[in-house]
């Protein structure tokens, strides 16, 4: 609280701190007969206020004499701790409204922080993602998942709008984002074109396999850049695909009869399967079974690999976690003023995810099986595109 333990603890560590800044400054200790009639030295302080991790704090800063001081801890002209702006993004990344962060600031630590220096704070990270953004990627990874998230946008009225995102699994095997980009609510398969290309143009000379939706004309564009990349269509969103032509009743049951189709060990396998999937259920929803003939021919390719390979492809926790925690991101703000403002609550989503390092920890661990298995089914493809 006011005037708490934590707040004087953290005045005296500050201002000790810029003791010993002015002493370095002057080159002799405070009432050191050294500094007499020495040139510059100490010429009295004055009271500033900042805002801290444990609420507002009033300092004493020291003053010399011919204004050469220049404190390192608290800046002039500074009014926040590094630790408040830290927070500030944390809880935008948790899709905190500007509104909502002030309010709770003033409740926890009895701060008072404007929505326009919630926003200035924010703002700061755009630098920061453009140079991500345009940063050198690898030469080539073993797959990337290619997916967009629909939020909504005010320009005029409001509408919902693509943000493409592209998520890679690296030599390591860790999950990388590559990029994030605002479409314009277009032709999705020429705009991932763009995306591709782009990703090219920054150093992807080749991919193994491209995991994405059933849009129509995506697999061609992916080829276009990459010829030697096997697209496969994305077994979750498959399953939700079909979800949404059957009743919420019926939804286990389908779900565990198309688990033998995808998880069968040939294509011929899967094949036989899929038509007993489509003897028991087709009469009652056909559009299930013509969604999965239309992507059947893009849906196929992963049967061919190892286990291994599989488990990297089919995996929910890849692409699944980034877009769960996007959505929740998203949908917490409801819409936005517009498409920069989006792209900023996306960015700052992501930045978020695995804070501690533990997933990237459990990522490598399991990797190696896969390695090998992606090396052996593409011919020394990735060996050759690390060295």
């Amino acid at each position: 609280g006011e005037g708490g333990l934590l707040q004087q603890l953290t005045k005296r560590v500050i201002e000790a701190a810029m003791d010993g800044e002015i002493t370095d400054h002057l080159g002799y200790e405070k009432h050191d007969p050294a500094g007499k009639d020495g040139g510059n030295s100490r010429n009295g302080s004055r009271a500033k206020t900042v805002l801290t991790d444990v609420g507002p704090v009033e300092i004493v800063v020291p003053r010399d004499r011919d204004g050469s001081f220049e404190p390192q801890i608290v800046k002039k002209r500074q009014r926040r701790l590094t630790g408040v702006e830290d927070m500030v993004l944390s809880l935008s990344a948790k899709g905190l409204t500007t509104g909502e962060i002030s309010a709770h600031l003033a409740e926890v630590y009895g701060a008072e922080v404007s929505r326009q220096t919630i926003s200035t704070i924010t703002d700061k990270v755009m630098d920061g993602m453009a140079e991500w953004q345009n940063r050198p990627l690898d030469r080539v990874y073993p797959v990337v998942f290619l997916d967009a998230i629909n939020v909504k946008i005010r320009d005029g009225k409001v509408a919902n709008r693509p943000i493409y995102v592209a998520l890679a699994v690296t030599a390591e095997g860790t999950r990388d984002i590559l990029g994030l980009w605002a479409g314009d609510g277009g032709e999705g398969a020429k705009f991932w074109f763009q995306v591709c290309t782009e990703l090219k143009n920054r150093g992807v000379e080749d991919v193994l396999m491209a995991v994405c939706d059933g849009l129509t004309g995506l697999p061609d564009a992916i080829n276009t850049v990459w010829p030697k990349t096997v697209v496969q269509t994305c077994v979750v969103h498959l399953l939700r695909n079909s979800f949404k032509y059957a009743s919420r009743q019926h939804w286990d049951a389908i779900a565990k009869a198309l688990k033998p189709v995808y998880t069968a060990p040939t294509e011929q396998a899967s094949e036989q399967r899929f038509l007993e999937f489509a003897e028991t259920w087709g009469e009652r929803y056909p559009a299930i079974i013509r969604l999965w003939e239309n992507a059947w021919a893009e849906f196929v390719p992963f049967l061919a690999f190892d286990a291994e390979i599989r488990k990297v492809v089919c995996s929910t926790n890849a692409i699944e976690s980034v877009n769960a925690r996007i959505r929740r991101a998203v949908r917490a703000r409801g819409h936005f003023p517009n498409e920069q403002a989006a792209l900023k609550c996306v960015y700052l989503a992501v930045m978020a995810l695995d804070p501690t390092g533990t997933g990237r920890r459990r990522w490598i661990t399991r990797w190696k099986p896969a390695l090998n298995a992606f090396d052996l089914a593409f011919e020394g493809r990735l060996t050759a595109g690390r060295n």
